[in-house]
């Protein structure tokens, strides 16, 4: 790990914090991810390896623990007290870049946008059995992905599931993105094309419904929700 040679609190956690990958590393493991492939699903590009490096420094410096998987292979990874102290942090950041840095087509990444997708399912709202949804991308059309939502926790696959697909899902990375960060609403897209749904008329009515909006949608400038937020803590006019 390279130092700054500085003894400030700031300069010292970021030698740890602010590495490549960390912040994300951290950020999946706040939402939920314990094993290793669920980790390295919500940070498309990183490398096993490096995956494995993170993870190690992490774990040597107290902010993560392991314990073998309760079944089959690999291990679990949990944050530790240390580790969760690191939310408002992560939180904070996410506020900051919601606010400030422009989502540029760099960004876009398709297999990062539909994970994160899946992760705002609200499974509460889900039919009492599992729901296949098909996502074609316009601008991949050779990838496929299918969004597999049940409970305890929906998951995305990259591979045919052996499942009945319920919905088929046509549209963009970018449309997505709007609509998680409410630049957009779900019948909004649909109205416009930007987002097709094929399949049976109560699941595409109810498919909205289940998909929450970015943690941070409220902290970009312009959105709906941005607005809403803005409106709520004007004074009261006299």
């Amino acid at each position: 790990m390279q130092t700054y040679g500085q003894f400030c609190p700031i300069a010292r956690a970021a030698e740890l914090f602010a590495q490549r990958w960390t912040p994300v590393i951290v950020r999946n493991l706040l939402v939920g991810c314990r094993t290793f492939t669920e980790i390295r699903q919500g940070a498309p590009g990183i490398s096993t390896a490096l995956l494995a490096q993170r993870l190690d420094t992490l774990e040597r410096n107290g902010v993560i623990t392991s314990r073998p998987a309760p079944t089959g292979r690999g291990r679990w990874y949990s944050l530790t007290d240390m580790g969760r102290e690191l939310k408002p942090v992560c939180d904070a950041l996410g506020r900051w870049g919601a606010r400030w840095i422009e989502v540029e087509p760099h960004h876009l990444d398709p297999a990062y946008v539909l994970w994160a997708t899946t992760r705002l399912v609200d499974v509460d709202r889900l039919p009492d059995r599992t729901v296949v949804v098909r996502v074609d991308l316009r601008d991949r059309p050779e990838e496929h992905y299918w969004m597999i939502l049940h409970r305890p926790a929906s998951e995305l696959c990259t591979r045919g599931t052996g499942y009945t697909e319920d919905l088929v899902a046509r549209t963009d990375a970018a449309c997505l993105v709007d609509i998680h960060l409410t630049r957009t609403t779900y019948a909004d897209a649909l109205r416009c094309g930007r987002l097709e749904l094929a399949g049976a008329t109560g699941l595409i009515r109810e498919f909205s419904s289940w998909i929450r909006p970015s943690p941070f949608a409220a902290h970009v400038p312009g959105t709906a929700a941005h607005r809403a937020a803005r409106t709520d803590s004007m004074p009261p006019s006299r």
